[in-house]
């Protein structure tokens, strides 16, 4: 990574001293619990730190590429508050930094992926990998089969979900290639992931997805296939 993009902003001391004026210290202890983290919360609603980012975000438009991925990484490697990190997901996911969810975003997207190691961080980042998919669809279908085979789990979990909300533009084919090497697996997350994506894609194709869950009824997992059923009542 060059140097100019490693430049630091100084977004964050302005993200912690607007969280730190609505921190919640009674909530705080309940959500770390939930979340099963390590790092500490500030106890504030998502609403509340949703609303503080857009306001600052805004203070530094226009926000090119460079500057963009410097901020994104800034709020999550120097974190010290859970909020603080989610805020770095609200700047990659920002609807005017849509643009720079390009092949060159990856490293920093799979670095948060895998050091984050977590669904609240993880599945956020399915739209952006969904916006690299739609504008390098080669290399990342490459890429994305390459994940779902990769000893990290939350790769595997993030090939499996990127192509969430492609409705007609999803390839299912390629859907289930991801799903393939985790089909078998026992892993909650890799079976919640499986349900999830052939859930979603049943909005607009149910048979297809009806038909795949009787074709691999016994390789699916009891969860896979709830998930995946869920509304399947009133699409057939």
């Amino acid at each position: 990574m060059s140097s100019n993009i490693r430049r630091n902003i100084q977004l964050l001391p302005t993200i912690r001293h607007s969280l730190q004026a609505v921190a919640d210290p009674e909530r705080a202890p309940a959500m770390q619990k939930y979340m099963k983290s390590e790092m500490e919360f500030y106890g504030i609603r998502t609403p509340v730190y949703r609303k503080i980012c857009k306001q600052i975000f805004k203070k530094y438009e226009p926000w090119d590429f460079d500057k963009w991925q410097a901020a994104v990484l800034e709020l999550w490697r120097d974190a010290e508050f859970r909020e603080e990190r989610y805020c770095a997901i609200e700047l990659i996911i920002l609807k005017s930094c849509n643009k720079h969810h390009v092949w060159k975003a990856l490293p920093m997207l799979e670095e948060i992926i895998t050091t984050g190691a977590w669904w609240d961080y993880c599945d956020y980042l399915a739209k952006p990998l969904g916006n690299i998919l739609r504008a390098e669809p080669e290399r990342m279908r490459a890429l994305m089969l390459r994940w779902s085979t990769d000893d990290n789990m939350w790769k595997r979990r993030s090939s499996i979900l990127c192509q969430l909300r492609f409705k007609e533009d999803l390839d299912f084919e390629f859907l289930m290639q991801c799903i393939e090497p985790n089909i078998d697996s026992k892993e909650f997350f890799l079976r919640k992931a499986i349900g999830w994506a052939l859930r979603d894609y049943a909005w607009t194709h149910p048979q297809i997805v009806n038909d795949y869950i009787d074709a691999n009824a016994e390789r699916l997992s009891g969860l896979s296939r709830r998930e995946a059923l869920k509304n399947m009542h009133k699409l057939l």
